[in-house]
């Protein structure tokens, strides 16, 4: 892995699975199992992101056991308050003590019709309630065919990073839409790729600082036989990870990636 000071981020995606007793069951094994593995907590940071249902009593859960891992929503409105119904506020979101929200993943863009000024107002709103927005970017095979592999995602990180200021924290996620769910990941040189890329956007958009110490993900079929393989390129510094986050065994893995191949 290239020599940086961003600690590696492993974040889990559970989309809409798990209610909230199988997700402090789900929180108490993957604890276990990384306990059983000896893995030493702070080498690299692990963060869930369950359904809204749930986000109360995994936050519970950690408190309690004094679990180390960051709580995260899927999504969150634009919007502080009012007769949005179905929408959750970030206010709401950070008086659970979330620490991260999940914004445009491709499922909302697709599923829901979010374009990129829906998502630059969330990545507004996430910041305004103290929550780090966890912007995700990525494009479809067609995308890939016709622009090539970093113009759509940079497009978007450019359109999503409008009005945000330099000093915010914020996490990036490259998730090409034609890998996730597909066990076909990008391979780690294409990954790199659009990574730098979206380092350079960075750089251009906030400042080299930001560039500096923002964490870049990559997401889309990611699995513990892959992932130091990714981990191995200097901008890439963690994972979103979607299926695989809800195997305790597997996800463990992944987050020890160091132990793999000693990168």
């Amino acid at each position: 892995m290239g020599v940086t000071a961003r600690t590696p981020l492993i974040a889990g995606n559970w989309k809409m699975n798990l209610d909230h007793l199988q997700a402090v069951a789900f929180v108490q094994k993957l604890h276990w199992t990384l306990k059983d593995a000896k893995h030493e907590d702070g080498t690299v940071e692990v963060a869930v992101f369950p359904p809204f249902t749930d986000l109360r009593s995994v936050q519970t859960l950690i408190d309690a056991d004094k679990i180390p891992f960051a709580l995260g929503a899927q999504d969150l409105s634009a919007h502080d308050s009012g007769a949005y119904t179905g929408e959750i506020s970030g206010a709401f979101l950070a008086k659970l003590d979330a620490k991260y929200v999940i914004i445009g993943h491709s499922e909302r863009r697709e599923y829901h019709a979010e374009g990129d000024d829906v998502v630059a107002a969330k990545v507004k709103a996430a910041l305004k309630h103290g929550l780090v927005p966890v912007i995700c970017v990525g494009e479809t095979a067609e995308d890939l065919e016709k622009f090539g592999a970093s113009a759509v995602p940079a497009g978007q990180l450019k359109a999503a990073l409008e009005g945000v200021p330099a000093s915010a924290e914020i996490v990036v996620a490259y998730e090409p839409v034609w890998a996730i769910g597909s066990g076909q990941a990008a391979t780690p040189a294409q990954a790199q790729e659009v990574c730098a890329a979206l380092r350079s956007v960075l750089s251009t958009v906030l400042d080299a600082d930001a560039a500096a110490r923002t964490r870049v993900l990559y997401g889309g079929s990611v699995k513990a036989s892959n992932i130091a393989s990714f981990m191995r390129e200097p901008d890439v510094d963690g994972a979103l990870v979607g299926g695989a986050s809800l195997l305790a065994d597997e996800f463990s893995s992944i987050i020890r990636f160091q132990k793999h191949v000693g990168v």
